[in-house]
């Protein structure tokens, strides 16, 4: 809810599960789209609050915490520790982490586009772990020597405030087929449109021809990668709100370039210099673009039912 404020019953809820005497609100607000959040004074420092008030709220700061803790454990991107997830007096949930005095990307965005690509960085820290011996579907521990071998996730992780089906999965086709499937689904219930459906049911058939000659091994993919889910400390970038999975590091530029400004021409440069676009990209980048599209429906409702109506039309060629 917009100007939403954690009161009392809720502050004193986190303080016990933080166990702290002092939780004071220093009015530093910050938030999005789905949560709000604010800057706290504890008596060892400084934390963020985030909170939502969906019945679901936990779950969703459940799979954030475990994408958060992905990302830490490979040393390549940094992100705000989480501390605690609680479950607030009537509903909603609370997600307590680190404070970083972050402001937007501007500085380091280069040096982000580098710890994403440059190799062994984030997006290829697994597929170059594909020459060692052995496999884990939980993709925990050391990221560089432990390869995980599947597509999706230990847990379902939050796109939005949408959890995401992230059982593993050995194909990636198959596994991204049924993330568009799960956000069709949600409209078929919520809107009926016939139109998606019968365009869908076409579009399944051609999937194929969307890959053809293309390898895909799963990267670790902070998996909602846009301008507003990045800024920077003076030491660096840092990257928040992540919905992490396993997936094709092609899907990671998807969403960017639907929510201007992006992160610009040069770090994209940046970032395809040690990753090139492979055959096919562009009409790829189209495909994953489709995933984001359905979830702005899904959260925010009919305005977005033309825009991924006409991008599935091109899509079906």
């Amino acid at each position: 809810m917009e100007g939403d404020t954690l009161g009392q019953e809720m502050v004193a809820a986190v303080r016990e599960v933080l166990g702290r005497k002092v939780l004071l609100g220093t009015g530093e607000r910050g938030g999005g789209l789905i949560s709000e959040g604010e800057v706290f004074l504890t008596d060892t420092g400084k934390v963020f609050i985030k909170w939502n008030r969906r019945e679901k709220a936990l779950d969703m700061y459940k799979g954030e915490w475990a994408g958060l803790e992905q990302l830490r454990a490979t040393g390549e991107v940094r992100v705000p520790e989480p501390l605690a997830a609680v479950g607030l007096p009537g509903s909603g949930a609370a997600l307590v982490l680190e404070y970083l005095p972050m402001r937007d990307l501007h500085h380091h965005s280069l040096t982000l586009a580098r710890q994403l690509a440059s190799p062994p960085r984030l997006h290829l820290q697994n597929p170059l772990a594909s020459t060692h011996p052995g496999g884990s579907r939980v993709g925990q521990g050391d990221a560089c020597s432990t390869f995980v071998p599947h597509f999706g996730f230990h847990s379902p992780t939050p796109c939005g405030y949408i959890l995401q089906d992230n059982t593993w999965c050995d194909d990636w086709q198959t596994f991204f087929s049924r993330k568009l499937q799960q956000q069709i689904s949600m409209i078929e219930t919520e809107y009926g449109d016939r139109e998606v459906l019968e365009l869908w049911s076409r579009l399944q058939t051609q999937m194929p021809r969307f890959f053809a000659g293309v390898k895909v091994l799963p990267s670790l993919l902070h998996g909602d990668l846009w301008i507003g889910n990045s800024a920077e400390t003076p030491q660096g970038p840092v990257l928040f709100d992540p919905g992490v999975f396993y997936g094709h590091h092609e899907y990671e530029s998807a969403v960017s370039p639907l929510v201007p400004p992006g992160f610009g021409e040069s770090f994209w440069a940046e970032y395809h210099a040690a990753i090139p676009k492979a055959p096919g990209w562009a009409a790829r980048q189209k495909l994953y673009r489709l995933f984001h599209k359905f979830n702005q429906w899904n959260h925010f409702g009919l305005q977005y039912q033309s825009a991924c109506v006409k991008l599935m039309r091109e899509l079906c060629g």
